[in-house]
């Protein structure tokens, strides 16, 4: 089993002054501040990649610790020549996105490229990087409806790259890591391309303290609340059209996990979410449906398995069985891979640290509460 643990050119016309121009030398003084001024032609993608009231040029100085000053289609970093170098990319990135696709910035995309330039600074040199500024980039999913989407660190790179390698991928991890959201969108792409006829959707339905039986309808009425994140999901990449003719035709099919019995899936796409609230013996017939040029993706927290007490998830037993089987990717999301808000990000590891008796981990020692919008 393949595993990871989450431990296009310059983008346009842009002038820029500093020291991406110049590499320091073997005698340089590192720590030494350093200035670089940049310039966009365009004024109105330069107000797009700073954002509305420059918050993505704000979120940038506190991610890297750099001064920014943003002035029409102007702006200066200043800081260490390290920070302002990852900073210059992670603009010249923002640019090049907002040119070739001209839509407004989310601080999930700040995010996104900072993890980007990360990577760059760590693999290749700076003078290579330079010359191919989007060596190496993160890998993208594209459908029609949502155009490209590309990952936002490593762990979801890597995620991308084991989705389109194995037949069957296993994704733990936190919520907000975008475990199920990508799954769908790749899903989706799939389904798009023609690579298979259909999507199925399958979800324990394991009650969180609560019980279902009281709810009207029959199985499926019953089972669709809990699989409203993956609907959530289908209406982002597909047009709701499409989504309700697909459910229409079978093209796409929700099924309960209890209904996948005796089945052989073929020439479809099947994922699993919410999979550490299988039992082994659900596991281990779900696993076991996969058919004829089909792929499976199962997704999961670990950390949140609803099952009675004693009784041992199929999430967690099935990656141990399988580590080491070909044709099988697992990935691990860890709390520092939650793209969903960086507030969830700090909950899910003060929740973590609690866990492991670190219940001040991550905790910000001068608290700010951030004014009301």
């Amino acid at each position: 089993m393949a595993s990871f643990d989450g431990t296009a050119g310059r983008g346009g016309p842009l002038r820029g002054r500093g020291p991406a121009a110049r590499p320091v030398g073997p005698g340089a003084v590192q720590d030494e501040p350093v200035e670089v001024a940049l310039t966009f032609d365009d004024n109105r993608l330069a107000s797009l990649v700073f954002g509305q009231y420059d918050q993505n040029v704000a979120h940038v100085e506190r991610r890297l610790e750099v001064t920014a000053t943003a002035l029409g289609n102007h702006l200066v970093l200043k800081g260490s020549a390290d920070a302002t170098e990852r900073a210059r990319r992670v603009f010249e990135k923002l640019y090049a996105r907002v040119r070739t696709g001209g839509g407004t910035l989310t601080l999930g995309d700040v995010d996104g490229a900072i993890q980007e330039a990360t990577v760059q600074g760590q693999l290749f040199p700076a003078a290579v990087v330079a010359a191919e500024p989007d060596r190496p980039h993160f890998e993208q999913i594209a459908t029609r409806k949502r155009g490209a989407v590309r990952a936002r660190n490593a762990a979801q790179d890597a995620y991308i790259k084991a989705l389109r390698a194995n037949e069957l991928v296993f994704a733990e991890g936190p919520a907000g890591t975008g475990k199920t959201w990508l799954a769908v969108g790749h899903a989706v792409s799939l389904l798009e391309q023609g690579h298979a006829e259909r999507l199925i959707l399958s979800r324990p339905a394991v009650e969180a303290g609560e019980r279902l039986g009281f709810l009207p309808g029959d199985m499926r009425d019953k089972v669709d609340p809990y699989l409203r994140p993956i609907y959530d999901a289908l209406y982002d990449f597909m047009e709701a059209r499409h989504v309700d003719r697909g459910l229409q035709t079978g093209v796409i099919e929700i099924a309960p996990l209890a209904f996948m019995r005796g089945r052989t899936l073929t020439n479809a796409i099947v994922l699993l979410d919410e999979a550490q609230n299988t039992t082994s013996m659900q596991m281990k017939m779900f696993l076991t449906r996969l058919g004829e040029n089909s792929r499976m993706i199962v997704t999961g927290d670990p950390s949140q398995v609803d099952l009675p007490p004693g009784q041992k998830s199929g999430l967690v037993e099935a990656v141990k069985v399988l580590d080491g089987v070909e044709g099988i990717g697992r990935i691990t999301f860890r709390d520092v891979d939650v793209v969903r808000h960086d507030l969830v990000r700090r909950i899910v590891t003060a929740y973590e640290g609690a866990a492991h008796g670190e219940a001040d981990a991550d905790r910000n020692p001068n608290p700010r509460r951030r004014p009301l919008a």
